[in-house]
């Protein structure tokens, strides 16, 4: 396709974010336990918003 703006501008936007370093996190569960965690978050402990199903 034909190409929006001139090429000279390309990166622009990420050279002129500041550097954060990523942050130490806990480790993601996997596997059964990832779907154990979200079947509750989906079905078992759901709150009735106002307007919601």
């Amino acid at each position: 396709g034909k190409v929006h703006g001139s090429l000279a501008r390309a990166g622009k936007v990420k050279s002129q974010t500041p550097k954060v370093e990523p942050q130490e996190k806990k480790k993601k569960v996997t596997g059964r336990a990832k779907k154990r965690h979200l079947y509750n978050s989906r079905f078992v402990n759901v709150t009735v918003q106002p307007g919601g199903k």
